[in-house]
């Protein structure tokens, strides 16, 4: 694709474009990172990126960057072409849809599909190989379900999802509309509900439901469970990273982002907003407020109030959590010090 004829599509996408200087109107076969790109192909760079540093070494033929006078001022001189927009990040987003197309699948169901007479599969579909669709379940249109996928009695999806190779959806969950399941993750497992009586374990019976509203796009391996009663709930736009564990009846609110090896334990409520980092664990029936930010292994065990910056374990505002850290290697010089004193 030309340079130009990209540079007409960004300006038509959501990063806001400013201005753009070719140097050269040449074809852009790829996207690459800065440090790795080659001639004819387009990187993005922003403000706070290290790699401005190394701007001299990169052959790469055009760049997506900020209103920034200086990188400017370097690609000028580099006779790098530029592209200038307010969010260099979405742009590339979507030059990279623009570069590479998706692999197109037929609408239809494949012969080797086992689909329950009582359930309903909607207009536009792709039901791959070995797909299962059980009882009592509406398909709504326009949805990819890839091969090996397992969609149990009972449930109600919307129109405009994908549903990625080997997912399993039990009984009494809904998915709403284009949402994206990644292959191997599970939703609607029976929660992890056992009441403990003379040195034995009585399993609680789970007999709730998953509710998942509109794009919201789940990683791979990712288990989200049901609860006894009552629902576990993910508001709309909530992205989660793989390897992520919903524990029973959790409910977690709009445009959330939870990194992988996150674990939230039953019953505990998210607001809207909140970015949980790598391997956050959040306590059963703990409350986090909107917009929290917790830094990776940071453990929740109480609730955190609208708008904190947390880290640590236990979790602790994060100002709080810098300055106890610094300490931490002085920690034994500080005992042997209160030793002395002590024993004075």
């Amino acid at each position: 694709m030309l340079l130009s004829d990209l540079i007409d599509l960004i300006k038509k996408g959501n990063s806001k474009f400013i201005s753009a200087n070719i140097v050269d109107d040449i074809n852009i076969e790829n996207a690459a990172s800065l440090d790795n790109a080659k001639k004819n192909e387009i990187s993005f760079l922003e403000e706070n990126n290290i790699l401005r540093e190394n701007l001299g070494k990169t052959e790469v033929s055009a760049i997506i960057t900020t209103n920034n006078t200086e990188i400017l001022n370097s690609l000028k001189l580099l006779k790098i072409s530029n592209i200038i927009v307010e969010n260099p990040r979405i742009a590339f987003a979507e030059v990279l849809n623009f570069l590479y197309k998706k692999i197109t699948y037929n609408q239809g169901i494949d012969h080797s599909a086992v689909i329950d007479k009582t359930s309903r599969v909607g207009q536009n579909c792709y039901i791959g190989p070995n797909v299962y669709i059980g009882p009592n379940t509406t398909i709504g249109d326009n949805n990819y379900i890839f091969p090996g996928t397992s969609i149990l009695g009972n449930i109600q999806i919307g129109n405009d999802n994908i549903i990625h190779p080997n997912c399993v959806i039990y009984e009494n969950t809904s998915l709403e509309n284009h949402c994206v399941i990644n292959s191997n993750t599970v939703i609607g497992s029976e929660g992890f509900g056992f009441i403990p009586q003379d040195g034995k374990w009585i399993k609680m019976p789970q007999k709730g439901s998953v509710k998942i509203m509109s794009f919201v796009e789940i990683g791979t391996n990712c288990c989200i469970d049901r609860p006894a009663v009552g629902v576990t709930f993910i508001d709309e736009g909530t992205k989660m990273d793989n390897l992520v564990q919903i524990g029973h009846g959790v409910k977690i609110g709009k445009n959330c982002a939870l990194a992988a090896q996150v674990g939230i334990a039953g019953g505990a409520i998210i607001g809207d907003g909140v970015i949980l980092a790598g391997q956050v664990g959040v306590n059963n029936r703990v409350k986090v407020g909107n917009n929290v930010i917790a830094s990776s292994k940071c453990g929740i065990h109480c609730d955190i109030e609208d708008g904190e910056v947390i880290s640590g374990f236990p979790a602790m505002k994060n100002k709080s959590w810098l300055r106890s850290s610094s300490i931490f290697k002085k920690l034994p010089e500080l005992a042997k010090k209160l030793r002395q004193l002590d024993n004075k």
